[in-house]
């Protein structure tokens, strides 16, 4: 799932609404699409409906005439609500939220804290093909759940018995005396470790009574007790989808060009520097 900010740089709520239904309009005509709504006057971040039947709810899911999902609620963080849509969503734009690590578009003069791949004063500035296109060249959101559902719909899942799949997190000690490690920053080759992903893929893919893989390494800031890798296996029976997985992983890890920062509660270092 590709996802997307949208910011209120001065112009108004409404100019940022008629923008936000053009950028929908684009991204609906390309897959679903699900908005999350940020108002920072809600002690837990996310809007919550006044009226209707979603009001006083603690999580609610709205799903529209156009197949769109609205995330609303209380209780629910934004990474939350995020990973929530990733199964069911190509696209995600989120509003409302400055910091927020994907691109953004802003509307209106204000500066935006991350990338800005965008900057309009209104509708008729902006060029929603443009901006879609320009998400999609951003490394998609993933979960285990997305990607799982994504092997699930291969046309030889019919064929498939099993689904075997690992998840590597951020651990924070290795022993119970280590300066406790706060997260984790990764930074891919560029090019060279998506094509040496690739690569993995389709190799593990050539073996016999295996359907589907997918791998996924996110880059960026991870932290304590997120999620960072994925590896997910479609196969007839569960001795070839547990080799791959192992397979997989083990590949990903010696073969892939990533370079892993360290940041502990005493420092930080690039662990490719470290003896």
């Amino acid at each position: 799932m590709h996802v997307l900010g949208i910011l209120d740089g001065g112009a108004g709520e409404e100019t940022v609404e008629r923008c936000l239904d053009r950028l929908v309009s684009e991204l609906g005509g390309r897959g679903r699409v699900g908005v999350v709504r940020y108002d920072a006057t809600i002690a837990d971040g996310l809007h919550m409906p006044e009226t209707g039947p979603a009001a006083g709810s603690d999580v609610t899911y709205e799903l529209g005439a156009d197949g769109d999902w609205l995330a609303s609620g209380t209780g629910l963080s934004i990474d939350e609500a995020l990973d929530s849509l990733a199964p069911d969503c190509a696209y995600a734009v989120v509003v409302g939220v400055p910091s927020l690590a994907e691109p953004a578009v802003v509307v209106g003069d204000a500066d935006a804290e991350g990338e800005t791949i965008a900057a309009v004063s209104g509708p008729g500035e902006l060029d929603p093909a443009a901006v879609a296109d320009a998400i999609e060249r951003h490394e998609p959101r993933e979960t285990l759940e997305s990607l799982v559902r994504e092997v699930k719909g291969s046309p030889r899942a019919e064929r498939a018995g099993a689904i075997a799949t690992f998840t590597g997190r951020v651990r924070a000690k290795d022993a119970p005396d280590d300066a406790r490690t706060e997260a984790l920053e990764f930074e891919k080759y560029d090019g060279v470790a998506d094509r040496r992903l690739h690569a993995i893929r389709e190799e593990l893919e050539a073996r016999e009574g295996v359907y589907e893989v997918r791998l996924h390494h996110r880059t960026g800031v991870v932290r304590d007790g997120e999620d960072i890798v994925f590896v997910v296996v479609l196969a007839g029976h569960r001795e070839e989808a547990f080799a791959t997985v192992e397979d997989g992983i083990n590949r990903l890890k010696s073969e892939v060009p990533l370079f892993k920062k360290e940041i502990t509660v005493d420092d930080e270092f690039w662990v490719h520097d470290r003896p």
